[in-house]
């Protein structure tokens, strides 16, 4: 039979038996972080460990029961913040009703937006309730606070403060208008190489271009001739029209305006160094150099001037134009013959016209 000493045994003995379970589990957590370092070596330099939500919601379970310092301790993959902070996040995703939310207001389709944005940038009057107006009555019904929001999406002011477009007013005046340019050209002559000038002028509208003559070198009243054929009143190109393009080339003297003001032509001279605001005539030119003057070598004056008057004559006659919709400016043979395929050919074949001779 066991004495006075009995209970003090026992407490001494659980107390003993603890503390060997104790060494016994911090052994084996100080293998287990030891043999989580040795793997993370093995890793390749600059990878990570991945983990997957299903392993992200067992730690933070585990983590759960310790407190910060016992982490900070045993925690060798991830800290111990990761690890509050996912459980954290589980607690709330228990908590997320989002997934049984109802749909707010639907979204304005892509659509809708982009015709809300084109008229708007088509009519720079137009205030929201104008554009509401036209939705409706294409079948659309759309808030005006849907419509501020589209066009702010888009960078677009209100009405009174959307500037009216370039490309708006040249059509609202287009059957009036015209640009004028010069562009070089160098000829082989018996003293070497020589330039040459080619002014010429187009028509905004349909494209169509007038050669007002070659010079060595331009000079005021070479122009002031020139002029004169321009606005002949007779068969003058410019009859009817009232604004002419040009750049700030000093030959277009102040002579040179006033006998065009005269005539009813009010100059457009375009800022320094802005070939983008004169495109037709910069096209033209780029055109004839591309598909004329850079496959034939110019001799002399005559051959340069027969070279550009045949190209002008196919380019008003017999060229395609992408800009009319694939049309010729001013067809000179009917194109729904019934006779054979005839090849029309200028400067040895440089320039091809195909139509059909009359039966």
């Amino acid at each position: 039979m066991l004495g006075p000493m009995e209970p003090s045994l026992i407490k001494f003995l659980l107390l003993a038996v603890a503390g060997w379970m104790n060494r016994e589990q911090e052994a084996v957590i100080e293998y287990l972080r030891e043999e989580n370092r040795f793997l993370r070596m093995k890793l390749p330099r600059g990878r990570r460990i991945r983990f997957t939500d299903h392993d992200r919601r067992r730690l933070a379970v585990r983590a759960e029961a310790l407190r910060r310092h016992v982490l900070r301790a045993v925690a060798t993959v991830v800290t111990p913040d990761t690890l509050l902070r996912w459980y954290r996040q589980l607690v709330a995703k228990k908590y997320d009703g989002s997934a049984r939310r109802r749909p707010g207001r639907p979204k304005t389709p892509v659509q809708l937006a982009a015709l809300v944005v084109r008229m708007a940038k088509e009519n720079s009057g137009w205030g929201y309730t104008r554009i509401r107006g036209a939705l409706q009555n294409l079948g659309h019904r759309v808030g005006r606070s849907t419509i501020a929001r589209i066009l702010a999406e888009h960078g677009l002011d209100p009405a009174p403060e959307r500037p009216l477009r370039w490309r708006t007013f040249l059509e609202a005046h287009w059957g009036a208008i015209c640009a004028a340019d010069f562009f070089t050209v160098e000829i082989l002559t018996l003293r070497g190489l020589a330039r040459r000038h080619v002014f010429f002028v187009i028509e905004l509208e349909s494209r169509l271009v007038e050669l007002a003559g070659v010079v060595h070198e331009p000079h005021g009243d070479w122009m002031k001739q020139v002029v004169r054929n321009l606005t002949d009143p007779f068969d003058g190109f410019l009859l009817g029209t009232k604004y002419l393009i040009l750049d700030r080339d000093p030959v277009y003297t102040k002579e040179v305006r006033e006998m065009l003001l005269v005539e009813g032509v009010k100059v457009v001279r375009l800022p320094p160094r802005s070939p983008n605001l004169n495109a037709y005539a910069e096209r033209f030119v780029g055109s004839i150099r591309r598909e004329c003057l850079s496959k034939l070598i110019p001799l002399g004056d005559r051959h340069l001037r027969r070279a550009v008057f045949e190209f002008v004559r196919h380019y008003n006659a017999e060229r395609n134009h992408q800009g009319l919709e694939n049309r010729l400016i001013e067809p000179a043979d009917a194109a729904n013959g019934s006779g054979p395929i005839q090849r029309r050919k200028r400067l040895g074949g440089i320039l091809s016209f195909y139509r059909r001779e009359a039966a």
